[in-house]
């Protein structure tokens, strides 16, 4: 195995799939167990693995095998949706993703199984193949880093009858709302995929890969470090900014001041911008409001500092009704970037739906043009130079 990739995955086999407003999509089971996929892995043999660790071989078979594929990185978090695993070459889609989402160490898939047809202990099976007495215990590390708390649920299992997850969480008031994953026919799609034709040779791809040209996108690999250093500040944009914080450029300071003020609600005035410093301050400042906010170049260390800063903000959010000043096609740009480096086709819906999910606030068509103009540029370079 010397220079093999292999990596741990983990797979939920009970639960369900739910929709999330802040993930796209999030797998539920309490106790996935994990396996190991190598570089060479075919599928028989990751479905093998898969049932092995639940001790359900000759019983249960896998018959759908679901994989949470990252879409694009909003703020910290990662945007997924759900992507099926027909075949070994759509394992290739999950090696890109590794590679591509680096956000993502522990990949994730969801297990559909159904009894074998030709065993005898399909409707009885023993206490064994119910329990993951043996499984649970190559995983107390994995699952403590992956799985976060979460409040009391039903348990769910998959029915033998309906080929479906059932919703055990109608009282739920959370932003989690349950996905259906598709009954008994091959024509099922589930959310996020290309609606194509049905068969067992055709594969489900969500709409922006479904031209993804893997080769093409792995020669621009270095198109990474064009954007790593514009962080934009924090991943909830809550989190206050502090005298002596650092930015790489100027373009990443102020990437970072309009995220802030996207994610509060609120607008501020740019007061003072040069190649020296930037200052800005709460439109409601004198108001009831004294946020601001000054950076300025360090020449000896040639980075931006925030020497100033009053924070947080004293006034209430401001009502803005579909659209953000602060929201401008550079903002914009450092958003969709992953989604462009992925496929340059993605439309332009797509793009204005992915700002929407991150800020809640739609941009205008015109604003995501641009902002894809400029990301195309910087990955493929600017076409009149």
């Amino acid at each position: 195995m010397d220079g093999e990739d292999s990596f741990v995955a983990l797979v939920h086999c009970s639960g369900k799939i739910q929709k999330s407003k802040r993930h796209g999509v999030k797998f539920t089971d309490r106790e996935p167990v994990s396996i190991f996929i190598r570089s060479s892995s075919t599928l028989a043999e990751i479905k093998l693995s898969i049932l092995q660790k639940l001790g359900t071989c000759g019983t249960k078979q896998v018959k759908k095998l679901f994989y949470k594929i990252p879409i694009t990185v909003v703020s910290t978090s990662v945007w997924f949706e759900t992507f099926v695993i027909g075949s070994d070459e759509d394992l290739q889609v999950l090696f890109h993703c590794r590679r591509s989402f680096p956000e993502v160490r522990i990949p994730e898939m969801f297990a559909k199984l159904e009894d074998r047809v030709d065993s005898s202990r399909a409707s009885a099976p023993s206490p064994q193949s119910t329990t993951r007495g043996g499984a649970s215990t190559s995983l107390p590390v994995v699952a403590a880093v992956v799985l976060p708390p979460e409040p009391e649920r039903a348990e769910v299992e998959f029915e033998v009858g309906p080929d479906r997850v059932e919703n055990a969480l109608c009282d739920d008031d959370s932003d989690e709302e349950p996905l259906d994953i598709g009954g008994d026919s091959e024509d099922d799609i589930p959310i996020g995929a290309a609606h194509g034709g049905s068969g067992s040779g055709t594969q489900e791809y969500p709409p922006h890969l479904s031209s993804l040209n893997l080769e093409a996108i792995g020669q621009h690999q270095n198109v990474e470090a064009t954007f790593d250093g514009q962080g934009m500040h924090d991943g909830t944009g809550l989190t206050e900014f502090q005298i002596g914080q650092s930015f790489q450029s100027k373009e990443e300071a102020v990437l970072s001041v309009k995220d802030y003020s996207i994610r509060r609600g609120v607008e501020y005035r740019v007061m003072e911008s040069d190649s020296l410093k930037y200052q800005g301050r709460c439109k409601e400042f004198g108001n009831g409001c004294t946020w601001l906010i000054r950076i300025v170049m360090r020449k000896r260390k040639s980075t931006w500092e925030v020497r100033r800063y009053n924070g947080p903000h004293t006034c209430m959010a401001t009502s803005i009704s579909s659209d953000h000043r602060q929201l401008d096609y550079h903002v914009i740009c450092a958003r969709i970037f992953p989604l462009v480096r992925a496929d340059a086709s993605v439309s332009i819906k797509v793009l204005q739906e992915a700002t929407e999910a991150t800020y809640g606030f739609k941009p205008s068509y015109r604003k995501v043009w641009l902002a894809k103009q400029k990301a195309v540029a910087q990955i493929y370079g600017d076409w009149e130079e």
